[in-house]
């Protein structure tokens, strides 16, 4: 009898429904969760794993503190977002005569994207190494995802139009560009941009431009400029403007193109409260700070090129990077990227080794990302150093 419970239990399991990379756990803990549980909550830890952002002042948290107070997250918000904060997302890309569905954070946008263009006779082009969610999420949806290396000079480091065009047939339906890059931080210029513009118009397919880390870039464009029809541009408030754990993004494309991706929405009550009106707070202040931050970012990163001249065998394949991360390439000195990780998370630094990044390059590079106070950046170099020359063969 007990037998038989167990077997009609068992049998509620269901199957998984979609292949999902598996997380592993680093050493000595339980789960991937019960890790970043304890990175979070390590008040001492310097945070270069997740491309976040620790620089603002209190430019943006003042107008949440106004809105806890005022306690007006007891009430739900309009379903779609408040039509200042779309109107000032639109004007911050110079978009305004296209369209915005807000979302919680740009990883619920791309989920979106691909659970409403594509179909299961499609087949999709991204990058190997990259933001492989993106690609996870698209298997889902579609009959194929082709993962395009481009862990090469010969590419500089980036999907090119030359690549994509290699990687096309009759199903291609949709090019992702993840720009800049995370985790390289390579970026594309206007012509790129336009070319890739011009393979989307003529082969009728969608080109979808993740735009997370667009403005540590020196100079961005954008391909809903020359490819409304065509384009779906996610956004994020996550790393500019430093507001991940508050999770809030959007998409922007034209009308009739949100309209399809608002009848897969499922939070349909609306975008967290708090994080919409920081939201509105970060763009009408951003003249006040972007400049600061950008230069924070860019210094911080010099530091780390002129620490890794220092050591043989170590390189940065791309420099400068256009976004807030960056990757340093360990294979040629001979380290794990895993045991460099786990080395610095002892030193109380928090870095991430490159299989989060790439199936195929994952054991050659570490990523680090610096957009946190520059003391911290400084304890950082001192301790990578230590590491290399207790960690190399």
């Amino acid at each position: 009898m007990g037998s038989t419970n167990e077997k009609n239990n068992n049998s509620l399991i269901p199957d998984k429904k979609y292949k999902k990379t598996e997380k592993k756990a680093p050493k000595g803990f339980d789960s991937p969760n019960d890790f970043f549980e304890h990175v979070f909550n390590d008040k001492e830890m310097i945070w270069m794993g997740q491309n976040t952002n620790h620089l603002h002042g209190d430019e943006i948290n003042s107008s949440m503190i106004k809105c806890v107070k005022s306690k007006e997250y007891c009430k739900y918000p309009p379903p779609e977002g408040f039509s200042k904060l779309k109107k000032l997302v639109l004007k911050d890309l110079a978009l305004e005569n296209l369209d915005i569905i807000l979302t919680a954070g740009g990883t619920e946008s791309l989920y979106l994207c691909m659970q409403d263009l594509l179909t299961k006779e499609d087949n999709v082009i991204t990058c190997d190494p990259g933001y492989l969610i993106i690609g996870s999420f698209a298997s889902r949806f579609a009959k194929e995802v082709k993962y395009v290396p481009i862990y090469n000079e010969e590419c500089n480091y980036k999907l090119t139009p030359e690549l994509v065009k290699e990687n096309m047939d009759e199903n291609t339906k949709m090019i992702i560009l993840i720009d800049p890059l995370n985790p390289l931080g390579t970026s594309y210029t206007e012509e790129e941009i336009k070319e890739f513009a011009k393979i989307a118009i003529e082969n009728d397919i969608y080109l979808l431009h993740d735009i997370t880390y667009r403005d540590f870039a020196k100079e961005h464009s954008l391909v809903a400029k020359y490819a409304p029809e065509n384009t779906v541009t996610v956004y994020s408030f996550s790393k500019i403007y430093g507001m991940a754990g508050l999770r809030i993004g959007g998409v922007i494309s034209t009308k009739p193109m949100i309209d399809s991706i608002k009848n897969v929405v499922v939070n349909d009550l609306g975008v967290n409260v708090i994080a919409q009106i920081a939201a509105i707070s970060a763009l009408e202040s951003k003249d006040s700070w972007i400049s600061r931050i950008k230069n924070t970012t860019f210094n911080n990163q010099k530091l780390i090129k002129e620490t890794i001249d220092e050591i043989d065998d170590v390189f940065l394949p791309v420099y400068p990077s256009e976004a807030n991360m960056i990757v340093i390439d360990l294979s040629k000195v001979g380290i794990n990227p895993k045991d460099m990780a786990e080395y610095l998370l002892d030193k109380k630094v928090f870095t991430r080794e490159g299989n989060y990044t790439s199936k195929l390059f994952g054991d050659k590079y570490l990523r680090v990302s610096f957009s946190i106070p520059t003391e911290e950046v400084k304890v950082f170099c001192d301790e990578f150093k230590k590491a290399v020359d207790v960690l190399k063969p």
